[in-house]
């Protein structure tokens, strides 16, 4: 192929090639993707001298027509394949069938999306797990009568035929309660062969939905006096064993029948095998004004194609991969192509000059600013946001704990944090209507109670005048060892699970969370890339 170079200098003489020209459709997309960062048909057609229809026509099925998408004159965006045929496919398959019977243009997107779809399931490759959400509670119901034979209805005080027990589910905690687990008392199948005199198969059950293992405790007094919970090994081991063989039942029992399973089947397709991964490739990235001394390897340069061309991103690599190196091409050639303006990365304390030192060696000419621990000083702060909201930088870094002293403006938090109250009230409302236990809604109560005060404590604290994060013009972060920001907040209705927080109060992962909701905002999900050797806890780790 002929290329024709037009050459530049850098601010240090060296010679940058600018590709003016090339021969055929499918070297200008290569160089459309290095340059642009996408499918810029206008800029395809001046490299090539070709029109933009013959473009189109030369790489059908290399490039696509995307039809919920338009550029600012209202002309179809083109996405490459990799791009359009991944997402859930089946939802643009729909989209697809739809718009081709008006517009030809789409049938090749049709039967391309039909071919790229993933493999149907069927029942023996689907395993379902007594407790799994998107099985709806009627079935669970069905299960429970059909196991325990319990009667359909009983007689309540008031003499009136009500449902012997039914079985819901809280959307919001994902919780499932039975009601009247104790009302089938002369059931054997209940008390004897599906459960015990500890706890009935219907508390059995109960506990299996929510992944719990039961446990059973005696009362006894200690040396003190006072009562104490002590764990029954016995009647434990029975009753999780009783456990073991009620999750097996239901799975003998689910798909057994044909309608059930044919059902199930395929709304599990639609739900969990409709997706498929985009795989990408970063061979095409130019790196322009990289240190041409420095080689990235293939898994770098699909990496950073990832954090470029896809929405946030995790480098997940071990320790040793590159993770820094990525992160530094991430920002100058987002930089480069568009995709963002200003880069902010956050490092632990002790590694802000390294990172620097690291930066400088990848890409010689960049402007970067180190901050160190005395900007951070109370009488240089305003200085340094100052500094950072007015200077042209390619990116600042700064250490985890100085991003903590970057305020989110008070409105933003407050409405964070009205938003935060009004889901938990949502999920209140949510235990009080499906009977949940006691503890449940107290428990929701509180953590209410605790951001109403914090709330309160925000409202009255006295605004300074002093810049804050959204004023800075940071559109990318990076936030290096990410997994040391793990403990954000979560409500769960799982127990002792290690790793998982249920304090509202980590500061500094509530404060990353709210300036991760800004960049959302401003970026349409593609502003943020974490970075961490050791993605989640192993339990066996200590």
């Amino acid at each position: 192929s002929n290329f024709l170079f037009g050459v530049i200098l850098s601010k240090k003489g060296l010679p940058i090639q600018i590709i003016e020209h090339v021969d055929t459709s499918a070297e200008s997309l290569v160089v459309s993707l290095a340059e642009k960062g996408c499918v810029d048909l206008e800029y395809m057609s001046k490299l090539t001298n070709l029109s933009e229809e013959k473009i189109k026509e030369d790489l059908i099925g290399v490039i696509f027509p995307n039809p919920e998408k338009f550029d600012n004159n209202d002309k179809v965006v083109y996405e490459t394949a990799d791009e359009y045929l991944s997402g859930n496919i089946r939802e643009k398959l729909s989209l697809a069938k739809e718009i081709a019977e008006i517009n030809p243009i789409y049938k090749q997107n049709v039967i391309a999306l039909e071919q790229a779809m993933p493999k149907p399931l069927n029942a023996t490759e689907i395993d379902v797990r007594l407790g799994s959400t998107w099985i709806e509670p009627k079935f669970v119901e069905q299960f429970i009568y059909e196991l325990l034979d319990t009667p359909l209805f009983y007689k309540n005080v008031t003499g009136t035929d009500k449902k012997s027990i039914e079985v819901y589910f809280s959307k919001f905690t994902a919780e499932w309660r039975i009601t009247n687990k104790s009302l089938d008392k002369t059931n054997i199948k209940a008390t004897s062969t599906y459960g015990t005199k500890y706890k009935n198969a219907y508390q059995l059950i109960e506990d299996c939905l929510n992944f719990r293992d039961t446990k059973v405790w005696d009362m006894k007094i200690d040396e003190n006096g006072k009562e104490i919970r002590v764990l029954n090994k016995n009647a434990t081991t029975i009753v999780q064993e009783k456990q073991k063989e009620i999750k097996q039942k239901f799975k003998d029992w689910i798909f057994k029948d044909a309608e059930r399973r044919n059902y199930l089947v395929n709304k599990y397709n639609i739900l969990f095998n409709s997706t498929k991964a985009r795989e990408y490739d970063g061979s095409h990235i130019n790196f322009v004004g990289m240190n041409r001394e420095i080689e990235l390897r293939p898994h770098q340069k699909n990496a950073i194609a990832h954090a470029l061309y896809g929405k946030n991103t995790l480098f997940a690599h071990e320790v040793g991969a590159g993770k820094t190196f990525e992160i530094i091409a991430t920002a100058m050639e987002g930089k480069r192509l568009g995709l963002h303006n200003k880069s902010l990365i956050a490092v632990p304390n002790h590694l802000t000059e390294q990172m620097g030192d690291d930066f400088i060696e990848l890409y010689p000419n960049a402007n970067i600013l180190v901050a160190t621990k005395k900007d951070f000083e109370k009488n240089n702060r305003q200085k340094l946001f100052a500094k950072i909201a007015t200077g042209d930088y390619d990116a600042v870094i700064i250490g985890h704990s100085q991003i903590e002293k970057i305020p989110i403006s008070v409105e933003r938090q407050e409405r964070l944090m009205k938003e935060q109250i009004n889901e938990i009230v949502a999920g209140i409302k949510d235990l009080k209507e499906s009977n949940a236990e006691r503890f449940q809604v107290k428990q929701m109560e509180k953590l209410k109670k605790s951001l109403e005060v914090r709330l309160t404590k925000l409202l009255d604290t006295p605004k300074d005048d002093i810049v804050t994060f959204e004023e800075l013009g940071i559109d990318k972060l990076f936030v290096d060892e990410a997994h040391l920001y793990k403990n954000l907040f979560l409500q769960t209705k799982m127990q002792n699970v290690s790793g998982i927080s249920t304090n509202a109060n980590v500061k500094k992962t509530q404060d990353l969370y709210m300036k991760c909701r800004y960049l959302d905002e401003i970026t349409g999900g593609k502003g943020i890339v974490f970075a961490t050797g050791t993605p989640y806890a192993s339990p066996y780790q200590h």
